[in-house]
């Protein structure tokens, strides 16, 4: 099996969000679950996409962080789809299937991958905000703005939080275990906080995922679709919109991630990537 290294949501090494990939060989088998949290430990990526070819243009792609599986991830998808593009496996511009466990989403490679994300939906779940105040900011409570808190998912659950201003945002020094706690009892992948753009952006960004051992992930795909579907519920951007989402700032791994809201709602995320390293997974240990 072949594995890369690769920075997504950046066009130069080392910005980004860093996932590794991994190409299944021509039996189309993928290897048992614990090894591949296994491999996903070993190469110390938040999240690890493992591709399997089911067609010319089709494709199965499962990913793992270090600890589990997840139903999809973004830049992992990003980083999995711009490998094939700049392997040569799928030509630009093709309209590729991508098998998940969140649904069969439509990707489209090219130096600039656009994926489809899961249909946006809602959850009725409660967020108890002074109890997420407190893990997010300590006892030096930060407020919010009026907009609510809610869980949006468009594949992965994620917490939506906004945050009044940018050096507020700058400002967040979580509780990782009390946040970890939170998200478990809330069936949730993390808190995805934002402060609204002053420059060219529609947002800046940051993302916590402790209880998947992500403490802070330098750009999400998942967690920027269910943003921009928050923001179009609020009437902030309207059907058709393009959005550009900055992450990684305070982990100095900028990312830029851009989404679009279709007409249909349907919403897509993208970004370049940078592959940075490829070699090979022993097949005597693999």
């Amino acid at each position: 099996m072949k594995y890369y290294l690769v920075d997504a949501f950046s066009a130069t090494p080392f910005g980004g969000n860093p996932a590794g990939v991994v190409l299944l060989g021509s039996d189309g088998r993928f290897p048992a679950n614990e090894l591949m949290v296994q491999v996903a430990a070993e190469l110390r990526y938040s999240e690890t996409a493992f591709v399997r070819q089911d067609g010319p243009t089709e494709f199965t792609v499962r990913y793992f962080t270090p600890r589990a599986e997840v139903n999809l991830c973004g830049h992992a998808t990003i980083a999995a789809f711009g490998t094939l593009y700049h392997e040569g496996i799928v030509p630009d511009g093709a309209v590729c299937i991508n098998h998940t466990l969140a649904g069969d989403l439509e990707v489209r490679p090219s130096q600039h991958v656009m994926m489809q994300m899961a249909t946006p939906s809602i959850a009725d779940r409660r967020v108890d905000t002074q109890r997420l105040e407190h893990a997010m900011f300590g006892d030096d409570i930060l407020p919010t703005t009026d907009w609510p808190i809610e869980i949006v998912s468009t594949g992965l659950p994620d917490i939506i939080m906004p945050v009044a201003t940018i050096d507020k945002l700058n400002a967040l020094s979580p509780d990782m275990n009390a946040l970890a706690t939170l998200s478990q009892e809330l069936g949730v992948t993390g808190v995805h906080a934002f402060a609204l753009g002053a420059d060219n952006f529609t947002a800046h960004v940051r993302n916590f995922g402790p209880l998947y051992g992500i403490p802070e992930e330098s750009a999400t795909g998942t967690a920027n679709a269910a943003l921009t579907h928050y923001l179009f519920r609020r009437g902030f951007i309207t059907l058709g919109a393009t959005c550009r989402f900055v992450q990684g700032e305070a982990m100095g791994r900028r990312s830029i991630v851009t989404t679009v809201i279709h007409e249909d709602g349907d919403i897509y995320v993208g970004g370049e990537c940078c592959i940075i390293a490829r070699g090979e997974l022993l097949k005597s240990k693999c």
